[in-house]
């Protein structure tokens, strides 16, 4: 049973059964003539949820769902209109148009479409829904967003089925909306974060907190850490010429390497890594520790770690292949040196477990090719795939990244033509995409997210002139295998995000199964091709058993009966720095 949610004034809420499928039709005797006005949503959605299966059809998880979780309410399904309109919308080429529901619901009726409305300000005691008197709809203003959802939630269905294969699409919109109900847990469940360790680790790799940075005022530099000014110091000395040197400052460095003879065009690490100077080392490691300072250092820790918790926002699909992204506290690139301030509640662990190799093993499956396939069977698919190449894993390594990400440069063109010899299949599947994306057609994931269009600079860059005597744009050719390099990688790395979707959705099944009491295991942080699991240490061993069989479960589902296999490396640790 589909039932559509619109939150009202206060802690109230609209609720609309839409039965099995799409529209409630005439006739149906136990589907309700008008919507039911609730006074409080959270618990008449409480009491739904207990009562049978039920599929919660709202605007979008990310506005609704958070103000469930904090009235203790979570959900098995929902069907996030806004994601399912991204989709679409990626699907008919017009990806970069807005999916909000005003949006979508002016589209279908062939309105001017809205701007996204700003998020408002909330008053002094927010209501559940944590909007202010002043915004807080009226009663045709909620019928009237009822009406959108509803329409526009038939129209995503009817597209879904309209699609080439709308058992794969399908699959993509459901597992992109439990994904979407996973992230609001992960932020409401937070990471386990020890600020001391954290505050530990800086003082050690960057001396004790300057008292400024605790607060500095409107519009102030606060100043060095104690390691970072020293090494600023340090840096200034090494400089024979005695002129100014702010390392903060890319014009003042390459100022100061010129008066000594080193020209440099930029001070990016790449560039001064190959300069022979007394300054680079220093300069180098002032570099890495202040852009540690600067995204993790104590400003982070007071802005993102609270009660015992990292709790950042996810962004369901945020990067065009499916990729989740953050906003807010660098959630997906998290130092390996600040690692060791995750750490478990007492009696607790962090269960962290990843797809080895995740992306050539779905380019084995993507393919089809049986040797690829028999070589991906296998524990570790490098080894497998060395004796291609002399027995030489390394090798193996660069001519399968090279084929995936369309390297071709020094041994990488040598190393492609033997990989094009023992497994045609797997490399005739990418260089299709590559060849696609080269003409300006778009590719697909094998559920079916679309890559975006080439963009009208690409193709007025590319167009052919028709003048036989016209001249090409001289950037044609590098726009063209540009191109063709993102769409080859786009089917490998968007398959591997629509696996790894699937996987959250099936181990967010699982572990919700394991134990529905308080002490329930919490997925509370995912990254790519990796999840974390918080739980009791008696049911690690149940956790990783679900990770398994969720890894297991979302190959079936995306590639069939397949030779190729998706293990999981599972570590069962205190301490996430510890997992590997």
């Amino acid at each position: 049973m589909r039932v559509a949610v619109v939150p009202g004034p206060g802690l109230s809420g609209l609720l609309y059964s839409l039965g099995d499928v799409g529209i409630p039709g005439p006739g149906v005797a136990d589907r309700p003539a008008e919507p039911v006005l609730v006074p409080d949503l959270a618990a008449a959605i409480r009491d739904r949820e207990r009562s049978g299966d039920v599929r919660w059809v709202w605007p979008s998880t990310a506005e609704v769902y958070p103000a469930l979780l904090r009235a203790g309410v979570r959900v098995e399904r929902c069907h996030d209109a806004a994601l399912t309109e991204g989709l679409l919308q990626g699907r008919a080429g017009t990806g970069g148009e807005p999916s909000f529901l005003a949006a979508a619901a002016a589209r279908l009726r062939g309105l001017p479409v809205p701007a996204r409305p700003a998020p408002g300000q909330s008053g002094p005691q927010p209501s559940l829904f944590d909007v202010s008197a002043q915004e807080r709809p009226s009663a045709d203003e909620l019928m009237a967003t009822l009406s959108d959802l509803i329409a526009v939630h038939d129209a995503q269905l009817a597209g879904i089925a309209a699609d080439e294969h709308p058992g794969r699409f399908g699959l993509l919109a459901g597992a992109e909306s439990a994904g979407s109900l996973a992230a609001a847990e992960m932020t409401a469940a937070g990471l386990p974060w020890r600020p001391d360790v954290h505050d530990r680790l800086l003082t050690e790799m960057l001396g004790p907190r300057p008292p400024a940075a605790q607060r500095a005022p409107a519009g102030a530099t606060p100043p060095r850490p104690a390691r970072l000014a020293e090494l600023a110091d340090q840096i200034a000395a090494a400089f024979s010429t005695g002129l100014p040197v702010n390392p903060d400052s890319p014009a003042q460095l390459v100022r100061a390497l010129a008066a000594e003879g080193v020209q440099v065009t930029s001070t990016r690490f790449a560039v001064l890594r190959e300069i022979d100077h007394p300054a680079i080392p220093l300069l180098l490691e002032y570099k890495e520790l202040s852009r540690l300072h600067a995204a993790f250092g104590w400003s982070w820790l007071d802005t993102w770690a609270s009660g015992g918790r990292f709790r950042p926002e996810y962004i369901v699909g945020g990067v065009v292949s499916g990729r989740w992204a953050s906003r807010g506290g660098g959630a997906l690139q998290i130092p390996k040196v600040l690692r060791r301030a995750a750490v478990a509640d007492p009696g607790w662990v962090l269960v962290v477990a990843d797809a080895a190799q995740l992306e050539p093993r779905v380019l084995a499956a993507l393919a089809g090719d049986r040797a690829f396939a028999e070589a991906a069977a296998s524990g570790d698919l490098y080894t497998a795939l060395a004796s291609a190449f002399g027995g030489d894993r390394a090798l193996a390594k660069v001519a399968l990244l090279s084929a995936m990400y369309g390297g071709s440069g020094g041994d990488a063109g040598q190393l492609l033509a033997v990989l094009r010899r023992r497994f045609p299949q797997a490399s005739a599947y990418v260089e299709s995409a590559a060849q696609a994306g080269e003409a300006g057609r778009t590719v697909r994931s094998v559920l079916g997210r679309t890559c975006p269009p080439p963009s009208a600079a690409w193709r007025s860059a590319t167009i052919d002139p028709g003048d036989p005597d016209g001249e090409r744009d001289p950037g044609a050719g590098r726009a063209t295998r540009a191109r063709g390099r993102f769409t080859r990688n786009f089917v490998v790395q968007a398959s591997a995000a629509d696996w790894a979707l699937v996987l959250v959705a099936s181990l967010r099944r699982r572990l919700a199964a394991i134990c529905p009491a308080a002490a329930r295991p919490e997925l509370v942080f995912f990254q790519h091709d990796e999840v974390i699991v918080h739980c009791p240490a008696e049911l690690a061993d149940e956790v990783a058993a679900a990770a398994a069989q969720a890894a297991a479960e979302a190959g079936r589902l995306l590639f069939g009966a397949t030779r190729v296999s998706f293990p999981m490396t599972t570590a069962v640790v205190n301490c996430y720095a510890d997992a590997k």
